[in-house]
């Protein structure tokens, strides 16, 4: 019996995330269990479905439904402004009468904590939803924790806009040793040694900053909060206390890419690098 406490955070990336799907499918067919997982963005929906069991699912979100203008693209951002359309992703494909239903009674089933995070826009503060916010049918903390500022609106829950958790806590891992982890599974999904810039952000940042000034702020950080987390983490896996699981290279994939084939060969990348998380613990 394993005594210590093991937590998974998963920081999404976009489309990115296909790696962390991969190595959370390798964790289910090694029957891995996590005490805590906490996503962020993309990362969310990667969990849920590992809550789940639900092996291959995310995978088909990224390489096939992905690849609809329903799902995402440049009609999505004329008609509704939102590149994204979350409802299509969160709620007409994953409800009890979607075309790939979460398992809604097994996310509730599984004893680990899940945590989604999401940036309340209006003050530039992280959110930590849990399990106890979603219900049947309703999964709109996915949306808001995966509300990418200017490519989708701020999702709304409760009257409170939230943006992409990212901005609020890029890399989570001290609040899953706050929530009692001894060890903690990073997956990230760029190589482990790269160095963000801001640039995009602070551009993207201009077109919120009118509405939300104290997100915008937040994103022109995130590059420099990001490079500071991934460091501390590196620095507690020498430790022993962190395990850090990235890709080598992204396989040509970007936060927005819908390479289908390439897509596919960054998930089996993370499949295999799950064995890493194996040994870890």
């Amino acid at each position: 019996m394993r005594k210590d406490k093991i937590g998974v955070v998963d920081v999404g990336g976009g489309f990115r995330g296909v790696y962390a799907a991969g190595v959370m499918d390798y964790c289910i067919d090694q029957h891995i269990q996590f005490d805590v997982g906490i996503g962020v963005s993309a990362g969310s929906a990667n969990l849920i479905s590992y809550a789940a069991g639900q092996r291959g699912r995310n995978l088909k979100f990224y390489t096939d439904y992905g690849l609809r203008k329903e799902y995402a693209g440049i009609g999505n951002f004329l008609f509704k402004k939102s590149f994204i359309d979350l409802d299509y992703v969160y709620s007409t494909l994953s409800n009890s009468d979607g075309e790939n239903p979460l398992d809604y009674a097994a996310v509730f089933s599984n004893p680990m904590e899940f945590i989604a995070v999401a940036t309340n826009a209006e003050t530039g503060k992280a959110k930590y939803f849990d399990k106890h916010d979603i219900s049947k049918d309703d999964y709109n903390i996915m949306k808001a924790s995966s509300a990418i500022p200017f490519i989708c609106h701020p999702y709304t829950i409760d009257g409170i806009p939230y943006y992409d958790g990212a901005l609020g806590d890029t890399i989570p891992i001290q609040q899953a040793f706050q929530l009692g982890c001894e060890k903690v599974v990073l997956l990230l999904t760029l190589p482990k040694d790269t160095v963000r810039t801001s640039k995009k952000d602070k551009q993207i940042a201009a077109f919120i900053r009118k509405k939300y000034p104290l997100a915008a702020e937040k994103l022109e950080q995130r590059a420099e909060r990001y490079n500071q987390g991934v460091a501390e983490a590196c620095r507690m896996a020498e430790e022993g206390k962190v395990l850090v699981v990235a890709p080598d290279n992204t396989c040509g994939v970007s936060t927005l890419s819908r390479d289908a084939d390439a897509l596919r060969r960054l998930y089996e990348k993370g499949y295999r690098d799950g064995e890493f998380i194996l040994h870890f613990i």
